[in-house]
């Protein structure tokens, strides 16, 4: 039986892959590469992945390895950029995150609306590397998830 991992999916620059590492564990440096990236607990998706319609169906194949998917919105710049009901497109649970929360406080109802729209359901994260806010709240919710 395969290994099930966390895919994360989100626009170019948002956090990622820094959530990535921050899932798996890793201390290094940031790796950024145009392809995806299986790690040991998580998939990282390239921004391009979303932010071109035609490569979704490569998204869709991939999360047949996935037990989750995050989908990310930076509250930094709340660019919409996923389709209407694009997380209906997966079959394993989707978790919205709303990244760099301590940034344009004014953006986060517009970053609800968006995980709404998308077809993301309650709870949503909201994250901050800089300020160290909700990355354990998240962590413990996606994990002990996979444990059952």
């Amino acid at each position: 039986m395969k290994r099930k991992r966390i895919m994360v999916i989100g626009p170019s620059g948002c956090g990622k892959t820094t959530l990535v590492n921050s899932l798996n564990d890793y201390k290094g440096p940031l790796r950024r590469t145009p392809d995806m990236i299986y790690g040991d607990k998580t998939i990282d998706v390239p921004g391009a992945y979303i932010e071109n319609a035609w490569m979704y169906k490569h998204l869709i194949a991939a999360a047949q390895d996935a037990s989750k998917v995050l989908i990310l919105v930076d509250q930094s710049k709340p660019t919409s950029i996923y389709s209407p009901g694009f997380a209906k497109s997966f079959r394993c649970p989707v978790i919205g995150v709303v990244t760099k929360c301590d940034l344009n406080i004014e953006n986060e109802d517009k970053c609800i609306r968006q995980l709404r729209e998308i077809g993301v359901t309650e709870p949503y994260f909201h994250i901050s590397f800089t300020k160290e806010t909700g990355i354990d709240a998240l962590k413990r919710h996606v994990f002990e998830k996979c444990e059952e």
